[in-house]
């Protein structure tokens, strides 16, 4: 390790801090920390693009710490280089109720941390998609404006994940050169060695995945630096496998999984101490040692003017500015409204996943930022529009992404965009297959992020392929998720509607369940009003006084207008609410709720399952629904099959109403 007293002391304060703060928490993981100080070392001092005192700078390089359990290493380094919040009290609160120091990085808690990364393996995932983010817009708005690095700590575990296998192989394949991941490959996991578990060659998988692999001694700064060097150089995503020792400097746990999640303890922290020859009292960094750092916090401000002032002439600067900034309500808002207007004149019958496509169609042109995909089911999905360029290694600044069969990889690359700026995220699949991708779309709603899932496929509806393919419990399980918005639209007014409501909901996610099956158009007349942004309302009145209320959601609603008509003809007086949204409704005020539901009974009707309509329904109310799994047939044979039907919902309304 022949890194210079200087180095080796500035690295040291890193471990010094790590130690500290996990032995004040009495929890946390120094190991990582400890072990990877020589490598970030390196790379904060050598290489790293970023100016402390403006964290947002567009022109940054993002530095992601997949391995999020480490988090005492990224906050010793904001810290150390002088970011204003990330002060000395952080440190010693870490792990503490308010602290900007939580026991993983979390995205918005502190400036300088991009992304959260608690899940192993989503962070390198979402850097995947900020380089794409990167190289994007660098091929629209030129590499005066945007040209920066992704860089990636990340260990053993986040590459056992097979989300990081998805998002390797993706990275790869685009060859998103400006990629470069320092692999903590100390061979120590929670359980003891990782030869409990895994014997791959990751060197060798990445090869295979088209990346650049490289390797050195993780102490050795010049060596790290100089592979960072290597990586910077090639066009391929490059894989620095860094060989480190866990917990480096803590004399009788270092090397061992003793060190990787629990604090060292008084006595070992003080044999460390000797060790590293680190006199200094807890949480105390000498002058010179912070002057140091502090320097190499203030290093970017060069760069940092330099880009302003070629910000200032650019030709770009214009659009720039709209993608950075993002907010294309009013134009979108417009595009719908006259979207909606041709539907008013000419109503359609239409898949709502095809709906979808015509919504999109008429926003692209407004909203140059939304950037599409499908994980391998453009056509089913029906998320690829004219007006789309295909991204990829020839074309980044194409429009369109094509995912593959990754569908947790294309989630977290979204989040990754998202993340970056500049662009507004979407990408398809199957309902079905949120079970896939659902740790981030999780992430999504935590991290308050505008991605927007178009998951079509999303009942029984989708017929043949049957229960593996046909979502029944998913959207219970979506709802019940915070700050995320689950719409599932009737028609194509409330497609398109869905996708407004979507667009303008900056800090939240949104899925948009959408039909294989036609519907009928039953939304008309005026079209001014986004009523979908309401989560519900009375699609379809009754003449007279309301004695029942029929509830329901997307291709349902088409069952409960048809359920009206035969109860009108028994004398029944029902109205049909169209709850496109029940996140949103649940957010209206109480006088509106009463207003839209009556005080009458009430009947709810999904092609899913009951729970997340609790809330609405009392013990004599009535659901129409699943209950179970599904089966594999046509569509309508499934439907009469599980009762879901006309006929079924007026017989329950005659039965509540006597």
């Amino acid at each position: 390790m022949p890194n210079s007293s200087q180095r080796q002391t500035m690295a040291n304060a890193i471990r010094a801090l790590a130690m500290d703060a996990v032995q004040a928490a009495n929890s946390g993981h120094p190991g990582m920390p400890m072990g990877m100080a020589d490598a970030a070392t390196a790379l904060f001092c050598d290489h790293l693009k970023f100016d402390a005192a403006s964290p947002n700078w567009p022109d940054r390089d993002r530095f992601v710490l997949s391995a999020g359990h480490g988090s005492m290493l990224i906050y010793a380094l904001l810290h150390l280089t002088g970011y204003e919040d990330m002060t000395i009290e952080q440190i010693r609160n870490f792990r503490q109720l308010g602290a900007r120091t939580a026991g993983h990085p979390e995205f918005g808690h502190a400036k300088g941390i991009e992304t959260t990364t608690g899940p192993l393996g989503q962070g390198i995932a979402n850097a995947v998609g900020m380089a794409m983010a990167e190289r994007h817009m660098a091929a629209r708005y030129g590499d005066d404006l945007v040209n920066h690095h992704t860089y990636v700590i990340a260990g053993d575990g986040c590459l056992m994940e097979g989300v990081s296998h998805e998002a390797a192989s993706m990275a790869g394949h685009m060859k998103l050169g400006r990629l470069i991941v320092l692999f903590d490959d100390n061979s120590i996991s929670i359980d003891g060695s990782t030869d409990l578990s895994t014997s791959d060659d990751t060197g060798g998988r990445f090869e295979a995945y088209g990346w650049q692999v490289l390797s050195c001694d993780g102490h050795d700064m010049d060596a790290v630096s100089a592979a960072i060097s290597a990586a910077q150089a090639d066009d391929r995503p490059s894989l620095i496998c860094c060989k480190t020792v866990i917990g480096l400097g803590s004399p009788n746990k270092q090397g061992t999984s003793g060190v990787h999640g629990a604090p060292l303890g008084d006595a070992e922290i003080a044999l460390a101490r000797e060790t590293l020859g680190w006199p200094h009292p807890a949480f105390e960094i000498p002058a010179d040692i912070l002057a140091e750092w502090r320097a190499v916090g203030a290093r970017g401000a060069a760069a940092h003017q330099s880009w302003q002032d070629r910000h200032a002439t650019s030709q770009n600067k214009t659009a720039f500015d709209a993608a950075i900034a993002n907010d294309f309500d009013k134009a979108v808002a417009n595009a719908v409204l006259a979207w909606k207007n041709q539907l008013a004149s000419a109503p359609q019958k239409l898949a709502t996943r095809v709906a979808s496509q015509k919504a999109i169609e008429a926003i692209l042109p407004v909203c140059p930022t939304l950037v599409g995909g499908s994980a391998d089911l453009t056509g089913s999905n029906n998320t690829r529009v004219a007006d789309h360029t295909i991204f990829d290694h020839g074309n980044y600044g194409g429009t369109y992404i094509h995912y593959g069969v990754r569908e947790h990889g294309m989630a977290a690359a979204m989040n990754g965009i998202a993340l970056h700026g500049g662009a507004i995220p979407y990408g398809g699949t199957f309902m079905v297959f949120t079970d896939y991708c659902r740790p981030s779309i999780r992430l999504s709603a935590l991290m308050e992020q505008r991605v927007i899932y178009v998951m079509t496929h999303d009942s029984i509806g989708l017929g043949e392929d049957g229960p593996t393919h046909q979502p029944v419990e998913h959207l219970a399980a979506l709802r019940v998720m915070p700050n995320l918005f689950v719409f599932r639209p009737g028609d194509a007014v409330e497609t398109a509607e869905a996708w407004q409501t979507a667009l303008e909901a900056k800090a939240t996610p949104s899925i948009l369940a959408l039909s294989r099956q036609g519907l009928a158009q039953f939304r008309h007349g005026d079209m001014a009003e986004n009523k979908t942004a309401k989560g519900a309302y009375v699609a379809v009145d009754c003449d007279g006084a309301r004695q029942i209320t029929l509830l329901a959601s997307g291709s349902e609603v088409g069952i409960a207008i048809e359920a009206q008509k035969q109860l009108a003809d028994s004398g029944i007086n029902a109205a049909v609410v169209s709850v496109p949204c029940l996140d949103l409704f649940a957010m209206q005020d109480a006088t509106y709720r009463q207003q839209v539901l009556g005080k009458t009974p009430r009947i709810a009707v999904e092609a899913g399952l009951r729970q997340s309509w609790d809330w609405l329904l009392g013990e004599t109310d009535s659901f129409i629904g699943m209950t179970g799994f599904g089966a594999s047939a046509p569509i309508d044979d499934l439907y009469n099959h599980f009762g879901i039907t006309a006929d079924a919902v007026v017989a329950a309304a005659k039965r509540q109403i006597g």
